[in-house]
């Protein structure tokens, strides 16, 4: 069952907001662009791997069986374009995420769009931003200079917290932890879940190129063709004080409860930097609401993100669509290798 902590009213209301906003600042910057999470710095392939030994009462969903699920991973910046035409440099305090998209799942889905997808989105930090729709619509506004006195007052937990991620140092993706931050459905059971690599990021480098973050993965895995190994880890609800539904700004902590291992993600040594596997990064879609409903996300700002994902999504779309029927330049058309 999804849960919000707003009234129907006000759960539209603020999702409205964001999309308005959303949307505005889509076709400022980047149309063709995601909204959200326009860099990326690899999309690579790769397997989930589901554990053997699983107790019964944890073999749920994807999880019932062992099986091994073909995947892709892309790694990316939350932040979106600086300005149309240019993304933010990766030297700019951002957030840094994961998403992982699993192939061939059987069962039928949340929604209609993927038959045979199941997806999970992570970023690196244990807890989310805002508290629900409501502050995640008073952050958009604070962003586009709209938000009233009151409203800023209510977003500095917002901002000490985007502080604390922003102020972290990442030299490469495929070697730090990364958390859902907000629930989901786990069966009859609550979850949240988490990837943790198998190897440490122990650099103490710094860069200047403004693509550090995916020259960084290129050489883990295109030159010193090394794998990238991560664990798939759940943390299970125990109660509304210690870990909360409806505050994805409380970190359920590991004393409350325990990580448990249902997975393995390996990313193999590859090459992924190329023209043909940019085009497919840009081409697919990666949503918490392409789920078996037994996977569902819960709460006040995963409510809002199925619209808000579903519509910003469609004006992509349709802004590609349009400037597919544009006429193009002649130099751009001979440039086009199809």
């Amino acid at each position: 069952m999804i849960q919000s902590n707003l009234s129907p009213t006000d759960q539209k209301t603020a999702t409205d907001t964001i999309i308005e906003i959303d949307l505005q600042v889509q076709a400022e910057k980047g149309p063709d662009l995601r909204k959200d999470h326009p860099k990326s710095h690899g999309l690579v392939r790769g397997e989930f791997i589901v554990a053997d030994g699983i107790p019964k009462e944890l073999q749920v969903g994807i999880f019932a069986k062992p099986k091994t699920y073909p995947i892709w991973v892309r790694f990316s910046n939350a932040s979106d374009a600086e300005k149309r035409g240019k993304l933010k440099s990766d030297l700019e305090p951002d957030i840094r995420a994961m998403a992982i998209k699993l192939m061939n799942v059987d069962g039928e889905k949340v929604l209609d769009d993927e038959e045979d997808t199941q997806d999970f989105l992570l970023i690196n930090h244990p807890v989310f931003m805002v508290k629900d729709a409501e502050g995640f619509a008073n952050l958009m506004k604070a962003s586009v200079g709209r938000a009233t006195e009151a409203e800023l007052k209510s977003l500095e937990p917002t901002f000490e917290v985007l502080k604390a991620i922003t102020s972290k140092q990442v030299t490469n993706p495929l070697l730090i932890q990364y958390w859902s931050t907000t629930p989901y459905q786990f069966g009859s059971q609550e979850i949240k879940f988490s990837v943790k690599p198998h190897q440490q990021d122990t650099s103490n480098s710094t860069s200047h190129s403004e693509n550090f973050l995916r020259k960084a993965m290129v050489e883990h895995l295109s030159e010193d063709i090394k794998d990238a190994t991560f664990d798939f880890l759940v943390q299970f609800y125990v109660n509304e004080e210690k870990t909360p539904i409806e505050d994805p700004m409380q970190e359920w902590q590991e004393a409350d409860s325990p990580f448990v291992k249902l997975a393995t993600v390996r990313i193999p040594a590859q090459k992924f930097d190329f023209e043909e596997r940019k085009r497919l990064d840009e081409g697919l879609s990666f949503m918490a609401w392409h789920t078996l409903p037994e996977h569902q996300p819960l709460g006040s700002v995963n409510l809002a993100r199925k619209k808000v994902y579903q519509e910003i999504a469609k004006a992509r779309r349709n802004n590609i669509q349009s400037r597919l029927q544009e006429p193009q330049p002649y130099s751009e058309v001979m440039d086009d290798p199809q």
